[in-house]
């Protein structure tokens, strides 16, 4: 007795509209030093001008975005370069000890310099003392 087994073929099920997800970016490799007064933060994206540079701080996290200039050549094929020609993105908890209205950044060559001064301590934002309303 002979079985025979079918293959199914895949159900189509429409696509959901994608947002833009972690795949389409790429995190960059950066070194992080902790001074007495600041931290320096150095982002390796080679390909990327100042224009393209986006630095947001979102609560306790510091989201850096840079983007390359794409441009499509005349001669264009598709050579499976995708992967190497995504964005950078970078995502760091840093904490609230940071003074992000004082961050300072310049950009040489592909390296991104970031210095983030540090808050004093009685910037530091020390939680008020909790007071009985009712």
């Amino acid at each position: 007795m002979h079985t025979i087994i079918n293959t199914l073929s895949p159900i189509s099920r429409p696509r959901l509209a994608e947002s833009p997800s972690s795949d389409a970016f790429r995190q960059p490799n950066y070194d992080c030093r902790d001074h007495p007064d600041a931290v320096k933060l150095v982002v390796y994206v080679p390909g990327v001008e100042a224009v393209g540079v986006d630095i947001q701080a979102r609560g306790p996290d510091l989201l850096i975005t840079a983007r390359k200039a794409h441009f499509v050549r005349v001669n264009w094929q598709a050579l499976h370069l995708e992967g190497a020609q995504r964005d950078y993105q970078l995502r760091l908890r840093l904490g609230t000890g940071f003074d992000y209205a004082g961050m300072q950044g310049e950009i040489h060559d592909g390296v991104l310099t970031v210095t983030l001064p540090k808050r004093t301590s009685n910037e530091a934002g020390v939680p008020a003392r909790l007071r009985r309303v009712a």
